[in-house]
C-alpha cells in the first residue's frame, strides 16, 4: 500500500486529522482541490467563534470543552494566535430554546458563565444596545479561534511527521475494496488501507463516489467588518456574541489587531448551485443590508460598513454535523454536514477520526447523535 490512510479533504476537520495520525506515526496523504488554508470553502475570513455553552444542544458541549483543551495544546506548538481569549456572550429572549439551552448547558456542566441582564450587558460593554427584557450568558473561558492560522499551524504539524500533502488536486474517483481503498486524482492514483472523507462544500459531489447521497443543503452566507471605535470594541475589553432575535440570529467579533468589528447573519442563507462560482460579497441588497441593519440596533456605535465576504454552509436537516463510519465499510470513515457552526469542533473532530480509522468502534466522546443513518431511519 502506499499509505495507511488517505483523507480527501485537507481542510479544517481533514487537516486535523492528518495531523493527529501523522503524530502517531501513520503513513498519511491528504489531498485537497485547493491549497488550504484557502477562501473556497468555509474556513476563510481570519476568526471563528468557540462556545462552550452551547446553544444548539447539550449533546455539544463535551465536545466543545475537549476541543478547546486540543486548540491550546495547538497554540503550544504554533507559531501564530490560535486562541483570542475574549470571552463569548450568547444574547437572547430568555425564553428561547438557543438561551434555556446555554442556562441547562452551563448549570450541567458547571461552565464558568455569569447570567446578566440587558441593562447590565449595556452598562459593562457600551458598545452595546441589548433590548430590554433580554438577558445574556457571559463565557469567561471561551473565545475566538484564528481559522486559516489553526489550518496553517496543522499544516505544519502534519507535514512536520510526514504527512504527505497534494494541494489543487481534485479526486476524480474512488474505489472501495474489502481491505483497501484507491483514489484517483487527475491521472494519479493512490492506495491506502483506509479512507477519510472531510469533503467540505464539495460535500455532494464526493460522496457518490463512495455510493452515499444524503440530504445536504449548501447556502451562501456573509460576513462583514466594520469601521470601529477601538476604544469601545477592541478585542482586550469587548467579547465575541451571538445574538438572537426575533426571526434573525447574529454573531460578531471584536475588533482584533484593528481590523474592525465583525458581524455575520448565521441564519437566512441562500441556496447555492455548487456547479457554478460563489457569487461574491455584494451580489444581494441584503449581504450588507441585514448585518448593518443589526449593528444599527444592537451595536449602534459601530461605524460605516467596511469588508463583506461569501462563504458557504453546508446544512443538514436538522443542523447536526455528520460523524460516522460508512454503512457498508468499517475502513472508510466521513464527516460532512457541518451546517456553518463546526469550525470550532475541528480539532476534536480530528481526534475522533484518527480513533475511528485506526480500528476503534468507539470514541472518548458520544458520536450516536451525529449517525449517517439518523436520516435513513
Amino acid at each position: 500500500m502506499d499509505y495507511e490512510v488517505i483523507i480527501v479533504g485537507a481542510g479544517s476537520m481533514g487537516m486535523a486529522a492528518g495531523s493527529y495520525l501523522a503524530k502517531q506515526g501513520k503513513r498519511v496523504l491528504l489531498i485537497d482541490s485547493h491549497n488550504p488554508p484557502h477562501a473556497e470553502g468555509s474556513h476563510h475570513g481570519d476568526t471563528r467563534i468557540i462556545r462552550h455553552a452551547y446553544g444548539e444542544g447539550e449533546n455539544y458541549v463535551e465536545m466543545a470543552l475537549r476541543a478547546q483543551e486540543l486548540w491550546h495544546e495547538l497554540q503550544e506548538q504554533a507559531d501564530e494566535d490560535i486562541f483570542i481569549p475574549t470571552g463569548v456572550i450568547n444574547i437572547a429572549e430568555p425564553h428561547s430554546t438557543f438561551m434555556q439551552n446555554v442556562i441547562s448547558s452551563a448549570e450541567n456542566y458547571s461552565l464558568n458563565v455569569e447570567k446578566l441582564t440587558a441593562e447590565e450587558i449595556n452598562d459593562r460593554w457600551p458598545g452595546f444596545h441589548v433590548p430590554e427584557g433580554y438577558i445574556g450568558c457571559y463565557e469567561l473561558d471561551s473565545g475566538v479561534l484564528m481559522s486559516e492560522n489553526c489550518i496553517r499551524a496543522f499544516r505544519q504539524q502534519a507535514e512536520a511527521h510526514g504527512a504527505v500533502l497534494k494541494t489543487n488536486s481534485p479526486v476524480t474517483s474512488i474505489s472501495i475494496y474489502e481491505n483497501s481503498v484507491e483514489v484517483k486524482a487527475g491521472e494519479e492514483s493512490f492506495t491506502a488501507d483506509s479512507l477519510i472523507m472531510t469533503p467540505g462544500a464539495g460535500t455532494r459531489k464526493l460522496l457518490p463516489l463512495v455510493g452515499l447521497e444524503l440530504p445536504l443543503q449548501e447556502l451562501r452566507n456573509t460576513f462583514s467588518w466594520f469601521e470601529t471605535d477601538e476604544t469601545l470594541y477592541k478585542s482586550s475589553s469587548f467579547p465575541s456574541f451571538s445574538f438572537e432575535l426575533p426571526g434573525e440570529t447574529y454573531y460578531g467579533f471584536p475588533s482584533i489587531e484593528q481590523a474592525g468589528v465583525k458581524i455575520g447573519r448565521h441564519d437566512g442563507g441562500i441556496p447555492r448551485d455548487m456547479r457554478e462560482p460563489l457569487e461574491p460579497f455584494g451580489t444581494y441588497e441584503r449581504d450588507k443590508q441585514d448585518v448593518s441593519s443589526f449593528s444599527a440596533r444592537c451595536l449602534p456605535e459601530v461605524g460605516p460598513h467596511k469588508l463583506g465576504k461569501a462563504c458557504t454552509y453546508t446544512n443538514t436537516p436538522d443542523e447536526d454535523f455528520i460523524i460516522d463510519k460508512h454503512p457498508e465499510h468499517e475502513h472508510v470513515v466521513i464527516a460532512c454536514g457541518f451546517s456553518g457552526h463546526g469550525f470550532k469542533f475541528s480539532s476534536v473532530v480530528g481526534e475522533i477520526l484518527s480513533q475511528l480509522v485506526t480500528g476503534n468502534r468507539e470514541t472518548r466522546l458520544d458520536i450516536r447523535p451525529f449517525s449517517i443513518n439518523r436520516f435513513s431511519e
